[in-house]
């Protein structure tokens, strides 16, 4: 007979009620933070209103008043895409860390910004499109493709092979790579001068129209991955595991795959390659809440919306009466403090 003592009981997880309650406040605070920040980012600007401004323009909106005109043709669509985008490439990341059980894997290794990068700069060279939404669309099938040659290459039919979605990815990330910048290279200045507004990482100019595909495709992605949260739990134990657990393996890399393509394209598309969001908001959450995804996700997806409305904000006041680019600001937040992440204290395991 085995005997139990009570050095032998792990009591380093905490109860299941305490993580619930642990998650409902992490999550309190996180959507409080986002709403306040959608807020922020519809009043400031280069012309500054206030929140009374923006509460009118809700609900009683006058197509005469310039003010509501820039609230809810501008600033406010923005806001949301800033959201979205930020959601969208905070699921992404934890979706790829997990596909790959690397911890320092994020969207891009699917080869996402690489395809997205060659539709643009196709795009602009070849057929001259200049309209955000025309880059919308040039970066999402680009997007979609290359992950799609991606996911074959590293062999989704087959199940779990991190190690060579990740090298499928980062050689063909390279070669789209290069093909833009030879499309680029060989344009004229008003191609490059189109193609580094998008390359950046910005969210100017983007209105309804850029909206309200964004909103649909990165719907669409979010469902995935929460519908997919039980399913990676027991994929990240392996596949013998995943198999004893009654969860095919090849499935759920194959609908994961497709999941991290429309969250990260779509967000892609609409802003730019935006870098960090995807590799930080997942390590943060997991730090937060725990490695459990029906958990991590949605806080991974307040995290990102957060981390991308700061950055926007910021970009807007930092140098004006310009404003620098989301993509920028987001890599110099993101990167020091994913560095001061790393060196307090180590990465929470996959």
């Amino acid at each position: 007979m085995t005997v139990i003592t009570p050095e032998a009981v792990d009591t380093s997880a905490p109860p299941p009620r305490a993580t619930r309650a642990r998650l409902i406040a992490v999550l309190a605070i996180a959507v409080t933070c986002v709403a306040l920040l959608v807020i922020l980012s519809s009043i400031v600007g280069t012309r500054m209103l206030s929140p009374t401004d923006l509460w009118k323009a809700i609900t009683a909106f006058d197509p005469t008043d310039d003010a509501h005109l820039l609230l809810m043709n501008r600033r406010l669509p923005r806001a949301v895409l800033a959201l979205l985008v930020g959601a969208a490439l905070g699921a992404a990341g934890v979706v790829m860390q997990s596909l790959t059980r690397n911890p320092i894997a994020e969207p891009g290794l699917l080869g996402v910004n690489a395809g997205a990068a060659v539709g643009v700069a196709a795009s602009v060279a070849l057929v001259g499109i200049v309209a955000p939404v025309a880059y919308f669309g040039a970066a999402l099938v680009g997007a979609a493709v290359a992950g799609a040659l991606v996911m074959m290459l590293g062999g989704a039919r087959r199940g779990s092979d991190p190690v060579r979605l990740v090298l499928a990815g980062a050689a063909l990330s390279v070669v789209l790579g290069a093909l833009a910048q030879i499309i680029i290279v060989n344009g004229d200045e008003q191609v490059f001068d189109r193609y580094r507004a998008w390359a950046v990482g910005s969210l100017a100019g983007r209105d309804l129209e850029v909206l309200a595909p964004t909103a649909i495709l990165v719907g669409i992605g979010l469902v995935m991955a929460l519908l997919l949260s039980r399913a990676l739990d027991a994929a990240s134990l392996g596949p013998e595991t995943a198999r004893a657990l009654g969860i095919r393996p090849a499935v759920v890399w194959s609908v994961a795959g497709l999941a991290v393509v429309v969250l990260a394209g779509g967000a892609t598309a609409a802003a730019g390659p935006i870098a960090f969001v995807g590799l930080t908001a997942p390590h943060v959450a997991r730090l937060l809440v725990g490695s459990d995804h029906h958990r991590m996700l949605p806080t991974a997806m307040m995290l990102g919306a957060a981390l991308v409305l700061v950055a926007d904000v910021l970009g807007r006041v930092v140098a004006p009466p310009g404003e620098v680019g989301v993509g920028i600001m987001v890599a110099i937040l993101g990167g020091p403090f994913f560095v001061a992440l790393v060196r307090r204290r180590r990465l929470a395991p996959l």
